[in-house]
């Protein structure tokens, strides 16, 4: 018979330091430490026990407002969790979720409106560059400190990156236009060394410093705030790519995806293109056949 267990402060430091040892990324660890604190905190000073988790989950789903993307996100942070401690005999299923086959609109940041973002950002040359480097690239946020002036002085013509995220390393392209516009902000800002895209006390720009500043433009350039976040610079990367060329394989090469599900997830297109795609299916003369025959009754 397995001893209670009790979720403490000292339990999920020392999984801190787990996740910290397995090189996950700043931001997965604050995830996955978040989402356990929700739980040690639903829990109180009552033992952990599959029965627990599974009220947690209904908790999660019922009342605690969450899609249910985010509640199988949730239990993925507290199933590591639960693996870490040896308590695996706790965790509980995921939902089951049909996938969409599109995405949606409020969500799906279109050419146009990039384009529009770009615009906005003229007056700060340093995030209007950030904007090119992350669409024109598909790089992660994470990924963006290895852009350093190092990098950049190379005497080949063309210019790739080395990066190194969830323990792989990859080299990044970069378009020759990219690289000119890159080359003259070193020379525009006298950087000397290390990574270029810096803030004033020289530490590289992080997720929430990248986005609080594009939320800044969406008044100016007419977006909306929910298609406005690093990650959806990505992929709208991701579908122009994939439009242009339709080669999953070398997109997910591109993005450094492990499983080109992955990657299908990335090209997703709007409700409002599958729905015209759907309309040159069905031919308009179906429904009206339902409406001559009901004449003719």
């Amino acid at each position: 018979m397995l001893e209670m267990t009790y979720l403490n402060a000292e339990l999920i430091d020392s999984f801190r330091s787990y996740l910290i040892s397995e090189e996950k990324s700043e931001f997965t660890i604050a995830k996955y430490l978040r989402d356990v604190a929700s739980f040690a905190a639903f829990l109180g000073d009552t033992p952990l026990s599959k029965e627990k988790t599974l009220a947690f989950k209904t908790y999660l789903m019922e009342r605690g407002g969450y899609a249910d993307s985010s509640v199988n996100s949730i239990l993925s942070s507290i199933r590591a969790f639960l693996k870490y401690i040896g308590r695996s005999d706790c965790d509980v299923k995921n939902l089951r979720i049909q996938e969409m086959p599109f995405n949606p609109e409020e969500k799906c940041l279109t050419q146009d409106e990039f384009e529009r973002l770009l615009d906005a950002a003229k007056g700060d040359r340093r995030l209007y560059l950030l904007l090119l480097v992350i669409f024109s690239t598909g790089i992660r946020v994470s990924e963006l400190k290895y852009f350093t002036v190092e990098s950049f002085r190379t005497k080949l013509d063309s210019v790739r990156v080395a990066v190194r995220c969830k323990k792989k390393n990859r080299q990044v392209l970069v378009p020759d236009g990219l690289k000119r516009d890159i080359l003259d902000y070193i020379k525009e800002t006298g950087i000397k060394s290390g990574p270029i895209f810096c803030t004033k006390n020289g530490k590289p720009l992080d997720r929430s410093n990248i986005w609080k500043q594009m939320k800044r433009l969406c008044d100016k350039a007419n977006v909306a705030p929910s298609k406005v976040f690093p990650h959806n610079l990505r992929k709208l990367f991701a579908r122009t790519f994939y439009e242009q060329t339709h080669d999953i394989v070398q997109l997910a090469s591109i993005l450094g995806h492990s499983s080109i599900n992955t990657t299908k997830i990335y090209v997703k297109t709007t409700e409002e293109a599958v729905r015209a795609r759907m309309e040159m299916v069905i031919s308009p003369r179906l429904f009206e056949r339902q409406k001559d025959t009901t004449l003719s009754a």
